[in-house]
């Protein structure tokens, strides 16, 4: 396993032109439904990657999905998350490093080879569905962990060092994209949106959990005891038939778990 810390300096002038191609891409992907695959179709034109995934990992709840894609590749995007999040996101230690290592608000590149992956992890994840290897862009919030993740399958080759180097370099630009896509998917829900059919109060928490504010925040920001914030948000979860912050993120972005189905998004 490899971490690599980010500047915080931006593009480098010495980035090749496709990269930039590939961004523009991106950008214009934004807040549109199909953002998962076709990102990854724009990021195609830059780099080889069959994968890719973007989820959010608590400290004591299931993660939840945000969006991905499979670019001329099989799909297993939907069986791997099944797998990952019925039990394996328990045992998934490969971003303990990050958790350890890297300050609230700020990000690393990881990446890690296959043979690297805990033994039923690689099993059920990696080698059921040829994957290589992974990179992925990570950072912390009040949220939890984001991790943006791309994926090699092994008819792909290795990612070469220079190929690291530019995903660093495109990290933080890349990160800004998703941060955003998430933000404009929660505003417009709109009048779907679940949430709106809260009393203002229970609203109030529920919008400022959604942008991933802690109790003590919120409270301070209503004037009110982080226990009478707990409240409203205990009230607006058993109005909303969910128990957890990460399925609020989910039921309002539209990628709340069904019974017997995925969210669509490959594992760790």
């Amino acid at each position: 396993m490899q971490i690599v810390p980010l500047s915080s300096t931006g593009l480098a002038a010495r980035t090749p032109a496709r990269p930039y191609e590939a961004l523009a891409g991106v950008i214009a992907e934004v807040g549109e439904p199909h953002f998962g695959p076709a990102a990854l179709a724009h990021l195609n034109r830059w780099m080889p990657l069959c994968w890719w995934s973007i989820y959010r990992l608590f400290d004591d709840q299931p993660p939840v999905m945000h969006a991905s894609g499979s670019f001329e590749a099989p799909d297993g995007t939907l069986d791997s998350w099944r797998v990952y999040r019925a039990s394996l996101y328990r045992r998934d230690k490969t971003f303990l490093s990050v958790r350890e290592r890297v300050a609230p608000g700020a990000a690393a590149l990881l990446h890690w080879n296959a043979k690297e992956i805990p033994a039923r992890h690689r099993r059920e994840i990696y080698s059921r569905h040829g994957l290589r290897e992974r990179l992925s862009i990570v950072s912390q919030d009040p949220g939890g962990l984001l991790a943006v993740n791309f994926y090699r399958h092994m008819e792909q080759h290795p990612f070469a060092d220079d190929e690291i180097d530019a995903m660093r370099t495109l990290a933080r630009p890349l990160l800004a994209c998703v941060n955003r896509h998430l933000a404009l998917s929660v505003a417009d829900t709109g009048a779907q949106n679940p949430v709106q059919r809260l009393t203002g109060r229970e609203r109030d928490v529920c919008e400022r959990l959604l942008k991933a504010w802690t109790h003590e925040g919120i409270a301070a920001d209503l004037g009110l005891s982080p226990a009478t914030v707990k409240t409203y948000r205990d009230r607006a979860f058993e109005r909303l038939g969910i128990r957890h912050r990460n399925e609020l993120f989910a039921l309002v972005t539209g990628h709340l778990d069904k019974p017997d189905a995925g969210s669509g998004c490959p594992g760790a």
